[in-house]
């Protein structure tokens, strides 16, 4: 089987922009594929974390993927700080990493152009991120249309390292889901739906409560026209009700745009709210079973255990092929 590899950054609270671009879509894919799921944790200390809030955070997010349909006997889930041939892999592909390729990657030349004082981490975590992918010679990435620039990064520099030192790396393929690999924040549409922004009145998070999502989504901003159809560029707000709809009912824009055509902003936003509420009970009522019991560990630990045997082994040659280790 092909092998797939994925991740959500513990930055923020997951939310349905999380579970559309990027949970859903490890759940279908389950099933077709080798498939490694993990926390990189380490990517979440780029920026400033509260240690207290950041190792709760770890543990939900392992309970909300099993809560939202990922199978620990399909996956084989992961702590990526509890592998220490991430960061050491890392070092080694820096070393094959030009400085332009990093100052290319959007969140560095973002905060940058902002006038932002960002750390060391910030800008080289790009290349942990292609450690993580190359360490476990992964075929296919699924990411959101925002996140593919890394996976083409992974590929240039396993590209350069197999060229310099003979075939080493699998070079890696986005997988980018056709509909709803981006959703927007609900107060500003032309923006992505962040799990790590602080101000939460246009995100949904997975584990909001009912009346708290139907309020996000009901106040959710649209445009004057009235009129339902998808155009992203002149109605973003609509257009990403449409996507949302879309993605959990598994219809098209098309089904969707006719299913509505003859409702108002807030007839189509209380069908909206119907069915993302339906969605995250459910997800919900099963992340409470899971929370509190000893399942984590387990399946964790048993992570653990595959995966640093894989990556030592990966770790051991790529040292061997740069004239390292064992003399």
């Amino acid at each position: 089987m092909k092998r797939l590899l994925t991740g959500l950054k513990p930055s923020g609270e997951l939310t349905l922009g999380s579970l559309i671009g990027g949970i859903r879509q490890s759940v279908k894919l389950q099933e077709e594929y080798d498939s490694f799921i993990f926390v990189p944790d380490l990517h979440a200390i780029t920026v400033p974390q509260d240690p207290i809030l950041l190792k709760e955070r770890i543990k939900k997010n392992v309970a909300l993927y099993l809560a939202c349909g990922i199978d620990p006997e399909k996956n084989t889930i992961y702590l990526q700080s509890q592998n220490v041939y991430h960061t050491n892999l890392s070092w080694i592909l820096e070393c094959h990493t030009y400085m332009g390729e990093a100052s290319r990657m959007t969140q560095y030349k973002d905060k940058t152009k902002k006038g932002e004082n960002v750390s060391v981490g910030l800008f080289t975590y790009p290349i942990l991120m292609a450690a993580d992918i190359l360490l476990y010679d992964a075929d296919f990435i699924p990411v959101g249309i925002d996140q593919k620039q890394h996976v083409e990064l992974a590929r240039d520099i396993a590209t350069r390292f197999n060229n310099k030192y003979g075939e080493s790396f699998t070079l890696p393929e986005p997988l980018i889901p056709k509909i709803g690999a981006k959703i927007m924040d609900l107060q500003n549409p032309t923006k992505k739906m962040s799990k790590s922004d602080g101000d939460t009145k246009g995100s949904i998070l997975l584990l909001d409560k009912e009346d708290v999502i139907r309020k996000k989504i009901m106040s959710a901003v649209t445009d004057s026209e009235n009129k339902i159809y998808y155009d992203q560029e002149n109605k973003p707000g609509i257009s990403n009700l449409l996507t949302i709809y879309s993605s959990l009912s598994n219809k098209t824009i098309k089904e969707v745009e006719e299913q509505f055509k003859e409702f108002n902003y807030g007839s189509l936003k209380k069908e909206v709210a119907n069915l993302v509420v339906a969605t995250l009970t459910e997800i919900q009522e099963k992340y409470e079973s899971i929370i509190n019991s000893d399942r984590i560990e387990k399946i964790l630990e048993k992570g653990k255990q595959k995966t640093e045997k894989l990556a030592k082994e990966k770790y051991e040659s790529i040292l061997k092929k740069v004239g390292l280790g064992n003399l």
